[in-house]
């Protein structure tokens, strides 16, 4: 047992070395959370570089929508509608939609989406996430039917200059969720319930062995530092700490809580570690009362949008609440979307 646990450890140490020399990536964080009466509430951080001029939507079902990946795009209807928050107002990168499914878009520094097929359909992974929310009402459905790897994921050159590297994933009401990952040009689907955190690099997989390692310390020390492995032990460890509550007020808290633990401050630059970056906003979801919690690092308030409380229906408008000039809301926004034309 005692070599096992030297190799063990020789392995976590020669990662994060590794992951210290390699992960010079933009950095996210996800986590879901189980209340005592089975409630499923999800948070997500943003951390970014600079601003990504994020705004809300407000999209109905019955949209007609095609992939901006140019060749053979995807086209579809959306069958549902959601409340997402954009990204340069070009892709969703977050969202729930009116069947509680909720998706999360995060950075992946190692995404290899591989080269397309002969006449295979595009999906820019810029619309992946909405894709996934138009199209599925649970992880279940669309494990089945995305997992089926019928399209070609096309990365697009983003405003900072970077092709956007990243990997998905989804959770539902039941409590089921999945992560979909391109590793070396394949489609993988990781999909239990038990995976209820995700951060960025490494693969999903080595992220569970490294986590397993310090669990098994319980909580004698944490890793500390901003990469993505000591953020996803983090979160893991605090998750299994957090107090079950059947207090929606309170599963708010708890998972708002856990999220700014693993969240990135605002700092100024550091050239050895130039894309390590700060968090510029949160969001956490519940999933059973389909509300969506947003709050934006640098304005004082948490703000919210009940989804029941928005006209999602076939023939609505699109509609919109602005959040990249500056705006600063508080409480409930749900009457304050305004009609927008679509990005």
């Amino acid at each position: 047992m005692l070599a096992f646990r030297s190799l063990r450890t020789l392995i976590v140490a020669s990662t994060s070395l590794v992951l210290c020399i390699e992960s010079q990536a933009e950095s996210c964080s996800r986590l879901m959370y189980t209340t005592s009466e089975g409630n499923v509430v999800i948070g997500r951080s943003m951390d970014w570089m600079e601003d990504i001029k994020t705004d809300l939507w407000a999209f109905p079902a019955g949209m007609s929508r095609i992939s901006t990946a140019g060749t053979n795009a995807v086209k579809w209807v959306s069958k549902y509608g959601s409340v997402i928050a954009s990204g340069y107002n070009l892709g969703s990168t977050d969202g729930i939609n009116t069947q509680g499914l909720n998706a999360n878009l995060l950075y992946l520094a190692n995404a290899d989406y591989g080269k397309p097929v002969p006449g295979q359909n595009s999906l820019d992974v810029l619309n992946w996430a909405q894709f996934v929310l138009d199209n599925y009402a649970s992880v279940d459905e669309a494990v089945k039917e995305f997992g089926k790897n019928e399209f070609h994921m096309k990365a697009k050159l983003l405003p900072d200059g970077t092709y956007p590297g990243v990997h998905l994933s989804i959770s539902d009401p039941t409590g089921d969720n999945a992560i979909f990952e391109y590793i070396a040009g394949k489609l993988v689907v990781y999909h239990s319930k038990k995976y209820t955190v995700m951060t960025n690099e490494p693969g999903f997989d080595k992220q569970l062995v490294l986590n397993d390692y310090w669990q098994e310390l319980k909580g004698c020390f944490l890793p500390g530092t901003a990469e993505p492995s000591d953020r996803f032990v983090r979160a893991s460890y605090y998750l299994n700490q957090a107090p079950l509550t059947a207090d929606e007020q309170q599963s708010i808290a708890v998972v708002f809580s856990i999220i700014r633990n693993v969240s990135q401050p605002i700092m100024k630059g550091n050239s050895d570690r130039p894309n390590q970056a700060p968090t510029i906003w949160r969001s956490v979801a519940d999933v059973k009362h389909r509300v969506y919690y947003f709050e934006n690092t640098n304005r004082p308030n948490v703000f919210w949008v009940n989804l029941k409380k928005l006209d999602l229906n076939v023939d609505s408008p699109v509609k919109k609440l602005p959040l990249s000039n500056g705006e600063v809301y508080a409480g409930d926004v749900s009457s304050q979307f305004i009609t927008a034309k679509p990005f």
